[in-house]
């Protein structure tokens, strides 16, 4: 009870210790925007003694950002024409030409600004024209990759339009600062540009356009479809959470000023528009990755790497975000900085490594059923799979289960976590479930002769000893049956016993009819003849006609009455159709003959008309 009430009051004490410091900074913050006339006033004679006036910075800020603009305009019209990959590549030609705008920023502040602090500002505001077009031209850029309907597209282009804005005020902001603080302004002009001037208008600009755009955004998040229901309900709620962002990156800026702890603005800038735009590239690479799926070219390897993008952007983010933020704070702790940097990469390729395997798996398997199930859409829909289509949902789990059990281990390797003692716990575990659940076991194994022995693949009609349908899916421990009038059937390897398969190969179909005891045998042989001969020749039944229809003379004397047998070979599974025709064929025959058939004895008698 002590230690709980010790507790208690520690952290009361902290409370009220960060309570005095928001107060002490508060007033302090206070004070000093009072006092911004002297501040100015002081700050326009200092200038005036370095032989310097506002108007003058002014200058060199404009200019500079002129400049910027004309060398940004004059490269994207230069760069395509003179390069064909950089107008077939929209992205990186963006980034080639930021990247040399920026280069000759720096080169001709230097060789025109003779002094140091002008230089400084000159470049600083050229960087940030720079970095202000090229994030509006990779956001616009962005937006038209989620526009999946034209419809879509205007309304996207606002948003990044919009989005462009408040990052383009925030990135000026940022030079307006740097440009006060090189020219030693105080902290009352610093603070109130930085609050009144940069975030509460940059914010406000973002914020209204989430919420403006909300529905679009919600849209552009949710990617191409088909949509999972997680991805759809994390869409709907992403302008609230963009929202709730922005503010909180505000107000952490606000309370890092007044505790006189001020968080570094440019990183902060780079990690909100970073977590800002990460759903929306996932969504424009997954709906390039689906394009190129769709389109079917690329080599295995090619296609793997497309499919797991998003895990690797994804796993990008998170490094960015934790060497930005988590790594300071773990180095304060006093945890060494190389130690986390090493074990940050290992398990990052280890991730990455294992989602290129489980994702060259899913393609490898997507190819080999487009090989091996490949049906017109003139053929049935229930068609028997091959071996390999009836193994592969089996082999894909043990595959993909592996994987991961594999990438866990090797990461809490990395991380000097002990494995064997888990290992061990799980043959343990394993061992007694095989002793306590014989009858478990006895199914897996059972079922596991049973694929091997190719007795049954997914597609077939196969009869067993307690129920008979097809084959609709196969499991570790059970196979299911769907019946022809539709009931499902689910029974464990070791209950299955005999399995007869209807679907293998041929089949050979015997049928038997009752006609009285003076019909002419040979006329009967003669008809059924011509009947196989008509079958054989016609163009939709004899695809699937192995043998002919033929009589099999009389396989029986029956209270006074002959019956016939005749029989046809086809293909497992086409007989039905088949044996339709004929039965039909065979009425239309005997009726024209004069031949009569005898119902069984004790069968009703047909209705008289």
């Amino acid at each position: 009870m002590d230690d709980v009430s010790k507790g208690a009051g520690s952290l009361v004490a902290r409370l009220d210790g960060i309570a005095e410091a928001l107060i002490a900074g508060l007033d302090a913050r206070l004070a000093h925007l009072a006092g911004i006339g002297a501040e100015r006033e002081a700050w326009v004679q200092m200038l005036a003694a370095t032989g310097h006036n506002a108007w003058g910075i002014g200058a060199i800020m404009v200019a500079s950002a002129a400049l910027a603009g004309v060398l940004i305009l004059g490269l994207r019209r230069l760069l395509p024409s003179r390069m064909g990959w950089a107008s077939a590549r929209p992205l990186v030609g963006e980034l080639a030409v930021a990247l040399l705008a920026t280069i000759s920023v720096v080169i001709l502040a230097r060789i025109a600004v003779q002094d140091p602090t002008e230089r400084h500002v000159a470049q600083v505001w050229g960087l940030a024209v720079v970095l202000s077009l090229l994030v509006r031209q990779l956001l616009v850029l962005l937006m038209s990759g989620d526009a999946e309907t034209a419809r879509a597209a205007p309304k996207l282009q606002a948003f990044a339009d919009a989005v462009s804005v408040g990052i383009a005020w925030g990135l000026l902001g940022l030079a307006t600062l740097s440009t006060l603080t090189a020219w030693g302004a105080g902290s009352g002009l610093r603070d109130l540009a930085g609050t009144f001037l940069v975030t509460l208008p940059g914010m406000a600009i973002l914020i209204g356009a989430y919420w403006r755009f909300r529905s679009v955004v919600t849209n552009a998040v949710a990617g191409p479809a088909p949509v999972s229901p997680w991805r759809t309900r994390f869409a709907r709620v992403w302008p609230a959470l963009a929202i709730l962002a922005l503010a909180g990156t505000a107000l952490s800026l606000q309370l890092g000023l007044t505790l006189g702890r001020p968080l570094p603005s440019l990183a902060l800038l780079g990690t909100l528009l970073l977590v800002l735009v990460a759903p929306h590239v996932d969504s424009a690479i997954a709906l390039w990755s689906g394009r190129k799926e769709r389109a079917g070219s690329g080599s295995l390897v090619a296609s793997a790497m497309r499919r797991m993008a998003r895990f690797a952007f994804a796993v990008a983010v998170i490094v960015l975000l934790g060497y930005e933020w988590a790594l300071p704070a773990l180095t304060a702790l006093g945890i060494d900085g190389g130690v986390i940097r090493s074990k940050s990469i290992q398990i990052g390729l280890v991730a990455l490594v294992g989602a290129f395997l489980w994702n060259a798996v899913a393609v490898a398997v997507r190819r080999l059923d487009r090989q091996e199930h490949q049906v017109s859409a003139d053929d049935e829909t229930h068609v028997p799979h091959t071996r390999l289509e009836t193994l592969l949902p089996l082999l894909v789990g043990t595959a993909k289960v592996g994987i991961l059990v594999l990438s866990v281990l090797t990461i809490l390797l990395i991380l000097e976590v002990n494995v064997w003692p888990l290992v061990t716990g799980l043959s343990v575990f394993g061992l007694a479930i095989g002793f306590g659940s014989q009858a478990l076991v006895k199914d897996v194994v059972s079922g596991l002769f049973f694929l091997v022995d190719d007795a049954f693949r997914l597609g077939e009609y196969i009869e067993t000893s307690g129920a008979k349908g097809t084959v609709e899916k196969i499991s570790a421990r059970s196979v299911t049956l769907r019946h022809s009038r539709g009931a499902v059937a689910t029974i464990p390897y070791g209950q299955i016993g005999k399995i007869q398969n209807f679907s293998r190969d041929w089949v050979i179909e015997k049928l038997i009819f009752r006609v009285a005891f003076d019909t002419d045998v040979e006329d009967v042989r003669k008809l059924f003849k011509r009947i196989g001969g008509d079958i054989a020749a016609d163009p939709e039944l004899s695809p699937d006609l192995l043998e002919p229809f033929k009589s099999q003379g009389i396989a029986a004397v029956e209270d006074g009455t002959l019956l016939i047998r005749g029989k046809f070979k086809a293909k497992a599974g086409k007989q039905f159709g088949i044996r339709k025709a004929i039965l039909a064929a065979v009425q239309d025959a005997f009726n024209e003959n004069g031949i009569r058939l005898v119902p069984r004895p004790g069968a009703p008698a047909a209705p008289q008309a």
